[in-house]
């Protein structure tokens, strides 16, 4: 990734998409907007107890640094599930000024409607952001622990090839910002459903000091290598946003009181 300020925001971009100009994205982070502790400051979700109005404005604040409308936006639910959404419509507000508009009961979209900004918002999960330059078809999924072992990201490239005829060779596939293997410490209980429902589990699941620690980044890089996309077409940012927490939200590092960052994916108009 590349990070490049904007006006007054710090943006990231994933280096495999700068190259496709008919498509615009970006990783924002926590840094430049108008939110309180402790959510401050770039706070862009709803759903975590931030005044609305500082959350509208940071949205809009972001928009316009990214230059287009905050109505462009469209936003889900996010209930840690595997589930996708294909959104076709870029007439109503799903969940670009509002939480309650979001998608409903999904953690991944993906479409090929020109002009519509697919955002999944986090503070530790992983963003992972999908681009078909062939058949100009976009997709974006939220996996934390619970949607990586329900295959969100598998089941999002799923979702281009069957309703876009996508070929998942020609997928290209960043990872986003996320909880890394350094800081990623789970239960015995999280593991055992990694290892029943994942591949490599004994890639992903490291054991240091006595304690199980989960690599989000590998497991979910093996799930796009599994469903057939390039390794060359796959990049992994490898920041982790709990060591980051000064750059990017992050729950564990502030006990689940903290805002979240947002990623984001659009085929330009």
């Amino acid at each position: 990734m590349i990070q490049k300020n904007i006006e007054s925001l710090s943006i990231w971009f994933f280096k495999n998409l700068l190259k496709y100009k008919e498509i615009s994205h970006f990783v924002s982070t926590r840094g430049g907007g108008f939110s309180s502790l402790p959510y401050n400051s770039l706070n862009l979700s709803f759903n975590v107890g931030d005044e609305p109005q500082n959350v509208l404005e940071n949205r809009k604040l972001l928009s316009l640094t990214l230059g287009f409308s905050v109505n462009s936006f469209v936003t889900s639910e996010q209930i840690h599930s595997g589930n996708v959404t294909v959104v076709r419509n870029k007439k109503y507000n799903l969940g670009a000024t509002d939480y309650e508009s979001a998608v409903k009961g999904t953690d991944a979209m993906v479409t090929k409607t020109t002009g519509i900004c697919l955002m999944v918002l986090q503070a530790d999960c992983v963003p992972i952001l999908f681009y078909d330059p062939n058949k100009k078809v976009i997709g974006i999924a939220h996996a934390g622990w619970k949607g990586t072992v329900c295959q969100i990201a598998r089941n999002t490239v799923n979702a281009m090839t069957e309703k876009y005829n996508s070929k998942p060779e020609d997928i290209i596939a960043s990872i986003g910002p996320a909880i890394g293997p350094c800081c990623y410490e789970v239960k015995l209980n999280v593991v055992r459903k990694v290892e029943k429902s994942l591949d490599g589990g004994k890639e992903i699941i490291i054991v240091r000091d006595s304690k199980y620690y989960l690599d989000l980044w590998k497991a979910n890089k093996i799930q796009l290598l599994n469903s057939g996309i390039a390794k060359e077409n796959v990049e992994i940012a490898k920041i982790c946003t709990k060591c980051n927490q000064n750059i990017f939200f992050s729950s564990r590092a502030n006990k689940n009181a903290t805002g979240r960052f947002g990623a984001g994916i659009m085929i330009c108009d």
